[in-house]
């Protein structure tokens, strides 16, 4: 029995739907794929340095734009051999229903998975905004930044010399200030401020800016104030800039300052 139009329009409309998931799976992936930029980019806007890694959001995007590929091919192929079908009169049931189950399936296997993501990566990041939240609660108006540390302050001052050795960086000095006040006479809280820089960076932004020699090269204070939490502090990037009205395109030079002070006091 020849098939009827109706049937092939039935057919047809089926390709579409396909179609139309395939394209969500694919459009759904792209987010998702670019989700972890996403969350580094906010991180960077509020100052916050983070370890973490956000690629896994990358791979399951990556991996539901190939399920869309996926579901686009076969709908076509699929449509293809029932519209031969049809031609032919062969009115068998389709299966096409257990495809639909199967795509039903993974995405609930996706949305399970994402979710536990999602959870997982919710509590650091959180943790680390009300981090840098406390971190600006001393003399922001003042481009003075403190971050609070999670070691005293010879951990925290032997992590930013690791630090600034992996990265190149010269340490110039380590003025042991407490130490100092010791061999005087005088008791103060641990305190002591490294100065350190590379020529390369500093260089150009003192020919752009000659009055910011006087700030260079840039100085991290480690300290315990009274109840005894231990603080890493600097000069911001931006208080720099607008005190010695540096070049926008020479801020990278001075904002490794921050993510020194951060990744140490972790």
């Amino acid at each position: 029995m020849p098939a009827s139009l109706s049937d092939y329009l039935a057919a047809e409309r089926t390709l579409l739907a396909w179609i139309r998931t395939g394209l969500a799976l694919m459009g759904f992936g792209f987010v998702l794929a670019r989700f972890g930029l996403f969350l580094e980019r906010v991180l960077m806007m509020t100052s916050a340095v983070t370890n973490q890694s956000y690629g896994l959001s990358l791979w399951f995007g990556t991996g539901l734009i190939v399920a869309g590929i996926v579901v686009n091919a076969f709908a076509g192929w699929h449509h293809i051999r029932l519209v031969q079908q049809l031609d032919r009169g062969d009115l068998t049931h389709s299966r096409g229903s257990l495809e639909a189950v199967a795509v039903a399936f993974f995405l609930t296997l996706a949305g399970i998975v994402m979710a536990i993501y999602l959870i997982s990566v919710r509590s650091p990041t959180n943790s680390q905004f009300e981090k840098k939240k406390e971190s600006f609660l001393m003399q922001q108006d003042k481009g003075f930044v403190s971050t609070s540390s999670n070691h005293s302050v010879n951990e925290t001052v032997e992590r930013l010399k690791q630090l600034l050795h992996a990265k190149g960086v010269t340490l110039f000095a380590v003025v042991d200030h407490s130490g100092e006040a010791e061999k005087a006479g005088m008791k103060m809280p641990p305190t002591q401020l490294l100065i350190f820089g590379n020529p390369k960076a500093g260089t150009p932004v003192m020919l752009a800016a000659p009055s910011i020699a006087i700030d260079l090269p840039l100085k991290i204070l480690v300290w315990e104030d009274a109840q005894g939490k231990v603080w890493t502090s600097y000069n911001s990037a931006t208080y720099l800039q607008q005190r010695h009205d540096v070049p926008q395109q020479l801020m990278q030079n001075l904002a490794g300052v921050e993510a020194l002070a951060s990744k140490a006091s972790e």
